[in-house]
């Protein structure tokens, strides 16, 4: 094997060595049964099995309420911006739905809902390049809506909700793809929570959605049946051939985490990572922050240098030094720093020494 190398993408990002290890030494015999997990029926009592403890370690690793169920969605995070307005839009006869612009990917997710729903972005942080997370208050909120969106990681800036909105009776739907399990929350706060896998639960192409029950039941009848949430959970995430590696990965993360303290204490940890790498980037002239410090992010820590020519540079020495994918998104230019759940402190460690090193040389 090469020297080691730490993987800072954003996605598909790093998964937890001892999760790739027991996949490795399960991979062509899953559970005594002499073949793999990738060829057994999604049907299989064995597969249900690994479903049902999937959900059943998330909601004990999240405080997940009963009236909440948990779907596994195909298409990743940017399928369910369509899936949104046609689950939920049809609570309301004008089919408003509410949106929070704090990035590329908000930006994304109401611009899909626009082909199915009246959407109005109520607030927005593009006038400074969404470098903070805009002010918001509930009476800015139309109460008569269906819902209210919000990205509550921003992958790209480096962003994040420190504090919730108060929504009063819309449901509150957060996009939680790049923080998912990094941070205690309260669930009762959202009517909706979903995540694309490939950040801290899995492999790329699925979603977990994590549906408030009693908002059920409102899908329009153009909404494709793998898109219907009610379907989907009437069937138990079965009502095609799912994805079981995929959901056989997130039940083997979910031990990994459970068996690192659970969410309170990866958090404590992620909270420490970040700090380490801000401190270098706030201990002189040389790095600058592109979130403002008051709405930054412990998953995605975006800076950059003085030109791009030396970020540039940065970016070759730091491959060359097995700090793999640090560039940043091209709508920002500069780098970043991805720092999920399964990066190791050992991991930022190596990456904050390098910046200093880089920072005195140059």
């Amino acid at each position: 094997m090469a020297d080691k190398v730490y993987n800072f993408g954003a996605g598909p990002a790093m998964l937890p060595e001892p999760v790739m290890k027991k996949i490795q030494q399960e991979w062509l015999d899953f559970q005594g049964m002499g073949i793999s997990i990738i060829e057994i029926s999604h049907r299989t009592k064995e597969f249900v099995a690994v479903l049902d403890q999937a959900k059943a370690l998330f909601r004990e690793l999240t405080g997940l309420p009963d009236n909440y169920r948990i779907l596994f969605i195909h298409g990743g995070a940017r399928m369910q911006f369509s899936a949104l307005p046609l689950n939920f839009a049809g609570r309301v006869r004008a089919k408003k739905c509410l949106y929070v612009e704090t990035g590329n990917f908000a930006s994304l997710a109401a611009k899909e809902a626009q082909i199915f729903c009246q959407v109005e972005t109520i607030a927005s942080s593009a006038a400074t390049n969404y470098d903070r997370i805009p002010e918001l208050t509930i009476d800015q909120i139309d109460q008569n809506s269906a819902y209210l969106h919000i990205t509550s990681n921003n992958t790209l800036y480096g962003t994040r909700w420190q504090k919730f909105p108060e929504t009063g009776n819309v449901p509150l739907i957060a996009d939680m793809t790049s923080e998912l399990l990094s941070r205690q929350i309260d669930y009762n706060q959202f009517g909706v929570v979903y995540a694309g896998l490939q950040k801290n639960l899995g492999p790329s192409g699925m979603a977990m959605v994590m549906v408030r029950e009693d908002l059920l039941g409102h899908a329009g009848k153009q909404t494709p049946t793998l898109l219907n949430y009610t379907q989907c959970d009437k069937d138990n995430s079965l009502t095609n051939t799912t994805n079981t590696f995929a959901i056989y990965v997130i039940k083997l993360v979910l031990e990994w985490l459970k068996e690192q303290g659970g969410v309170a204490a990866i958090e404590t940890l992620n909270e420490k990572k970040a700090a380490r790498l801000y401190q270098v980037i706030d201990g002189g002239e040389f790095y600058h922050g592109i979130a403002l410090p008051e709405h930054r992010s412990i998953m995605n820590v975006s800076f950059k240098t003085a030109s791009e020519e030396l970020d540039g540079k940065f970016l070759q020495e730091a491959d060359a030094a097995g700090l793999y994918a640090l560039k940043g998104h091209r709508n920002v230019g500069g780098i970043r720093a991805s720092i999920y759940n399964p990066m190791p402190l050992v991991g930022v460690e190596k990456l904050a020494g390098f910046m200093e090193e880089f920072e005195q040389r140059n």
